[in-house]
């Protein structure tokens, strides 16, 4: 059963470690036509926004009453679904998206790269977790 206290003092480690792990996708898979501040932008503000809801809320909601195989179904569903529809409301429905050269394949493809980076992070990121986070997380 988590504590809140055990999730606040993991997340800020957490999120670090998450975006190291999936900054590197974003950066060399998001379409060519984002800038690399954008895509850096990104990187960093998917997960503020994601990150939280899965290590704070979801182990209390889900995990600590459903268990471990739940919580992870709900988090890993939710995060990348989260954040791909955030990216599209960030830079897909702006009011200049006729002069953009941004299209449904780049659509296809950013959404592709944010659920592998997602995908990259819980695989390395829960190896991580295991070898040096001494509680089950």
């Amino acid at each position: 059963m988590y504590e809140p206290s055990e999730l606040w003092l993991f997340l800020p480690f957490g999120y670090v470690l998450t975006v190291l792990f999936e900054m590197p996708v974003l950066l060399l898979g998001l379409s060519p036509q984002h800038s690399w501040k954008r895509k850096v932008l990104a990187g960093f503000w998917l997960t503020a926004c994601t990150y939280p809801i899965v290590i704070l809320v979801l182990p209390i909601l889900l995990h600590n009453h459903f268990g471990q195989i739940i919580y992870l179904a709900v988090a890993e569903t939710f995060a990348p679904l989260a954040e791909c529809l955030l990216f599209w409301l960030a830079f897909y429905q702006s009011r200049d998206r006729q002069q953009s050269s941004l299209t449904t394949g780049t659509l296809v493809r950013d959404m592709l790269v944010i659920v592998a980076a997602n995908l990259v992070s819980f695989l390395v990121g829960g190896a991580a977790l295991r070898f040096f986070w001494p509680q089950e997380m």
